[in-house]
């Protein structure tokens, strides 16, 4: 017993062995070694549309294989004529000429040399019969309406997989249902046929896919004889012996055949698809239905089909053995039939032998173990033939395992294990080479390899050896074994160096050395720098709807920048080169572009970087950010009559946090479906408790707000109902309208909806004289608006109003002053006097009116005045009424604009918000002589050679008697036209220009005294008066003439060289608007502003003259 221990020992020591040497080692073809088949066809359809049909054998060997067949067990001949055999293989070709079935049958290849065969496993070549239906006359079927029947189809035999179909001649279906069905031979069945099933077109169709073939059956004639009923005149019993000729009767199965029995048998490999099917015939039509006996139907892999006639269970296990019934029943019976399903199984290995290599005198062994149902029968082959006895002594076999012992080279040959039962036979070749050779390197001399600092490097030594070698590394200017955790030697020879430095750059030799020899190659090593990857920014926080931009920055070693290749990725997922096809995800290389980000692009990014030696990859978090999902599931509580507790929970925040919550309300009865806020409740709080109005039917709403902005509202609250309670305010805003003497037109501001607090609002408006020891007067009013008629004309009143309702009366109401309509005032001022400042610009004053005669408050003076004739000419002027204004409780104002030289009536009136009173008398005074305005146009007339006659036009104004003109001109001189220059004409005519616009100057700036903004010097040595000289203190009112018109100014230029003057006295300055020279009261807040223009025109280089002249 100890014996057989220690050797199963050494047997599974040797299994051991022989698994790990095999899979290590791969002979190469330079050694000689028995033949391996490296390709083989399965099976073969010679379909007939189809030039030629390969039967494939290809194998490796050293010496080169041979090939040989059999066919059908029996050698066949490739010599056959009718063949085409490729060269240097196995592969024969049989081309579709019309003798193929000949070569229908199973084939296997040998491939053998000297030192053994190899054998294919089985090849089986199939020529389909074109399937065809047999010409056959098929008689008409008769039968009675409600007995069942039998359509047979019987399909021809053909290449699988075969689908029926039964149709009618207009190749439309025969519609199947509970009563009619078709089995899986093809058969219809009918349970029990009614009128409509006569016809006589029953088709019959098989169809062959892989033939690409479909034949039809000679169509079938089925009548049904429908039994009459008796007429309403009948007898009862004539009417009952009619009906009882369509007989109700029990379930019988028509499918499995009756002649089966009650029970039957079915096999099923294992993994395949059962159906099992059941039909039964009867009146009314069976139901049918099925039960595993013992057990349960297989859940998820068992469908019933057909209506329940067909049970199907897929991917069949062992488990699915035993025993089913299906049971056919209807209320006058059932009928019941026994499935025993045997599940059964073509041979697989559980053990496969395996090809190895031995040196003289070592031990292996070989393994075949195979399952299947019934159990496989094992076979062992040597080189084909059938192993009857044992070839070597020591050796030992048995159906299961071949164990050798001192292994010698007669022992190289092919082993064919063979498992087979009634389903099937595999076949596996297991190659026993005995080789006795000094180590071959297979890894070519002076190979270069590279890696980068930190990785790993890999030098390879690929190397066959038999006996077993010793592989050796080392540094080639070491001469030494490499030593070390870095370094770790593989049993293929490659050597792996670990996490390399610099100072691993070099050349390194493989030596391989077993009981025949040693052998050695050099390998080159090169260091390069690792490459580096940053993607930036880290971890944004992108507001939905953003842009986001990702860079990914690198650094790699100079010998690989060639190779680096940038790609990016998404959780795991890689982007396309270019990004997305609707342009919003755009990858420009190193950097990644998301335009509209959304939710869903949240997630890690990932930017990797290859090259030929390494890889890198670096990430960061993207978090889209987002308003807030809404709040969720509002509940109310704490219901008082002023006030009610919210609470809600809080939705997705969408990586913001919530700032903040708005508590919105809807209960506005004039405006339903408005919502406004209430409160606002911080982002930590999800409760809050409600202040609430009176007589209102609440319902709430929730939004949450986050950095990034609001969400949609929650789903309202629940209704929250306040009872009526009184007003607790009164109107605010209380105002007078007066649009009538001795009438107040009393408003306010209504009170909301939601501050009524009850039904039935109204106000109740009280009042009296101010200060009058009187009642209150009164009267309630529902709008809010109150016309009071009062005894006296802008009498303050004391006036309040009261919010009430049914419920009661708001708070005590606080009383405000409004005065009565006003009246136009009845009384003009009088002028005191009108003092001239100069030729436009007067200063009026006056007597205010006693403040009872305003008749209301006074809003200020108005100030009327008009040309009536010039003292020029003595013509009278029509009417023009020109108006000033001046605001606020004042007795004088100044009157700018006039013209020079001229007479002018004034009056004066006061005004208030109602209008203005009644003018004062006319007050007549004159203004002194002005400036004159510049001559309408200078040209000369006549030029001699030392004179110029000249011409020139009256002002337009003169503004008091003229006395003369001023001529000056000037002398240019130009070196480029002296000869021009020199002659007396020209001299002349220059002198005599600038003659006269030096005088016109002169006149202009020197005798003027209105015109363009003057310095406040000029106006005090003009009029020295100190009364004047506090004009720049004097305030101005605002003007306006009857048509409203602004007054035109007085000074126009005098020609081109002349710049335009301004009036010094422009309406619009001394109007109320916002001027810059005036306060907000319209005084005169600076002095004229303005630079003095010369008489005189500059020139460089010339001279000028002035000639007075009179008028």
């Amino acid at each position: 017993m100890g014996m057989l221990l220690s050797g199963r020992g050494l047997i599974t020591s040797l299994i051991f062995f022989l698994l790990k040497f095999s899979t290590a080692v791969d002979i190469p073809l330079s050694v000689q070694q028995v033949p391996t088949i490296t390709k083989q066809s399965k099976v073969q359809v010679a379909f007939p549309f189809d030039e030629y049909f390969q039967i494939e054998c290809e194998a490796k060997g050293n010496p080169e294989p041979t090939f040989s067949w059999h066919k059908d067990d029996k050698p066949f001949d490739l010599s056959d004529p009718r063949i085409i055999v490729s060269n240097n293989s196995g592969t024969f070709r049989i081309p579709n000429e019309g003798h193929i079935s000949h070569f229908q049958g199973r084939y296997r290849c040998f491939a053998s040399n000297k030192l053994g065969v190899a054998m294919s496993e089985e090849i089986e070549f199939i020529v389909p019969n074109v399937p065809k239906f047999p010409k056959e006359k098929i008689d008409p079927l008769e039968v009675e309406e409600g007995d069942p029947i039998v359509l047979p189809c019987n399909p021809p035999k053909g290449l699988p997989p075969l689908h029926i179909y039964w149709m009618n001649i207009e190749l439309e279906h025969i519609e199947q249902d509970e009563r009619v069905y078709m089995s899986q031979k093809g058969d219809l069945y009918f349970a029990n046929v009614e009128e409509k099933d006569s016809r006589n077109d029953y088709c019959c169709f098989a169809a062959f896919p892989r033939l690409r073939t479909i034949v039809q059956k000679m169509p079938m004639k089925l009548t049904v004889n429908s039994l009459k009923h008796a007429n309403d005149s009948s007898s009862s019993t004539e009417i009952g012996s009619k009906a009882n000729s369509i007989k109700q009767r029990k379930p019988r199965l028509l499918l499995p055949p009756p002649e089966s029995g009650s029970e039957s048998s079915v096999t099923i490999l294992k993994g395949d698809t059962l159906l099992l099917e059941c039909f039964a015939e009867g009146l009314p039509t069976p139901q049918v239905d099925w039960n595993k006996i013992g057990g349960d139907l297989p859940k998820g892999r068992e469908t019933k089909e057909n209506y329940g006639k067909t049970l199907k269970i897929e991917n069949v296990s062992y488990q699915d053995k035993g025993n089913y019934r299906c049971t056919a029943n209807n209320f006058l019976g059932s009928a019941t039939h026994d499935f025993h399903v045997i599940v059964e199984e073509p041979p697989r290995w559980t053990k496969k032998p395996q090809s190895g290599v031995y040196s003289t005198g070592s031990s292996g062994i070989l393994l075949c173990e195979a399952e299947g149902e019934p159990e496989p029968t094992i076979k062992w082959r040597v080189n084909g033939f059938p192993m009857e006895r044992n070839p070597f002594s020591g050796d030992v076999i048995s159906p299961r395992e071949i164990s050798f012992t001192n292994v010698q080279p007669n022992h190289t040959a092919v082993y064919q294990c063979e498992a087979s039962n009634v389903h099937g036979t595999i076949l596996a070749n297991a190659n026993i080479d005995v080789v006795d050779v000094r180590p071959l390197i297979q890894t070519a001399d002076e190979e270069d390899y590279a890696t980068v600092v930190g990785y790993s490097a890999f030098l390879h030594c690929e190397f066959f050896a038999s006996p077993e070698a010793i592989v050796s590394w080392q540094k080639v200017e070491e001469a030494k074994p490499l030593e070390g955790r870095r370094y770790h030697i593989h049993e293929n020879g490659t050597l792996q160096i670990n996490e390399t430095t610099e100072e691993d750059a070099g050349s390194y030799s493989c030596w391989v050395e077993n009981a025949k020899g040693k052998t050695a190659v050099t390998a080159n090593l090169d260091i390069r720098n690792a490459t580096k990857l940053r993607v930036s920014p880290k971890n944004p926080r992108v507001p939905r709807s953003h842009t986001l931009e990702l860079h990914c920055e690198s650094k790699c070693d100079s010998h690989l920048k060639h190779s680096l290749k940038l790609s990016w990725s998404k959780d795991g997922e890689a982007f396309e080169i270019n990004g997305t096809e609707d342009g919003r995800i755009i990858i420009d290389g190193a950097n990644l572009t998301i335009s509209n980000v959304t939710v869903e692009d949240q997630g890690i990014y990932s930017c990797s970087a290859h090259t030929a030696l390494d890889s890198i990859a670096d990430m960061t978090q993207v978090t889209v950010l987002d308003v807030p999902d809404p709040p969720e599931n509002l509940h109310l509580s704490e219901r008082q009559n002023r006030s009610v507790r919210l609470t809600w929970e809080a939705g997705d925040d969408h990586n913001s946090n919530i700032s903040e919550y708005i508590v919105e309300f809807e209960g506005n009865k004039e405006e339903p479906g408005r919502w406004e806020e209430l409160t606002r409740v911080q982002g930590k709080e999800t409760t809050v408790m409600l202040s609430l109005a009176p007589y209102v039917r609440y319902q709430f709403r929730v939004i949450a707000e986050n950095e990034v902005g609001r969400s949609q509202p929650s789903r309202p609250s629940d209704h929250h109902e306040t009872p009526p309670a009184a007003p607790d305010k009164n109107p605010q805003n209380i105002r007078v309208q007066a649009s009538q003497p001795k009438e107040m037109i009393i408003k306010w501001e209504p009170l909301k909806p939601m501050e009524q607090n009850g039904p039935g609002l109204e106000y109740r408006v009280t009042w009296k004289p101010q200060g009058a020891p009187v009642e209150w007067e009164e009267e309630t009013v529902t709008n809010h608006t109150l016309r009071v008629m009062t005894p006296a004309v802008y009498a303050p009143y004391d006036v309040q109003v009261q919010a009430i309702n049914h419920l009661g009366s708001g708070p005590e109401p606080q009383a405000v002053v409004l005065y009565s309509g006003e009246d136009y005032p009845d009384t003009a001022p009088v002028i005191h006097g009108v003092d001239v400042i100069n030729s436009t610009l007067v200063k009026v004053s006056w007597s205010a009116i006693p403040k009872e005669r305003v008749h209301g408050h006074l809003k200020g003076y108005q100030v009327n005045w008009w040309k009536t004739k010039s003292l020029l000419d003595g013509r009278t002027h029509p009417k023009e009424v020109n108006i000033l204004r001046f605001s606020g409780q004042r007795n004088y104002g100044m009157v700018p604009s006039l013209d020079a030289f001229s007479e002018f009536h004034l009056t004066v009136l006061a005004y208030n918000s109602k209008g203005a009173g009644p003018e004062s008398e006319p007050y007549i005074f004159q203004t002194p002589e002005g400036v004159p305005e510049q001559p309408t146009f200078l040209k000369v007339i006549k030029v001699d050679k030392d004179t110029a006659t000249l011409s020139w036009g009256l002002p337009e104004k003169l503004n008091g008697n003229l006395t003369g003109y001023l001529l000056q001109y000037q002398i240019k001189y130009a070196g480029l036209y002296d000869d021009i220059s020199t002659q007396g004409w020209f001299i002349g005519l220059m002198c005599a220009i600038a003659l006269l616009t030096l005088i016109l100057l002169t006149v202009c700036f020197v005798k003027r005294n209105k015109g363009g903004k003057y310095s406040v010097k000029e106006k005090e040595d003009l009029h020295p008066d100190p009364e004047v000289q506090s004009v720049k203190d004097e305030t101005f009112g605002e003007y306006s003439d009857s048509d409203e018109k602004p007054l035109k100014g007085s000074v126009r230029s005098l020609n081109r060289v002349m710049q335009p003057t301004e009036s010094a006295d422009s309406l619009v300055e001394y109007g109320e608007g916002d001027h810059g020279l005036f306060n907000e009261d319209g005084s005169f807040i600076g002095a004229y502003a303005g630079s003095k223009e010369k008489g005189s025109v500059e020139s460089n280089g010339s001279s000028t003259a002035t000639f007075p002249l009179r008028a």
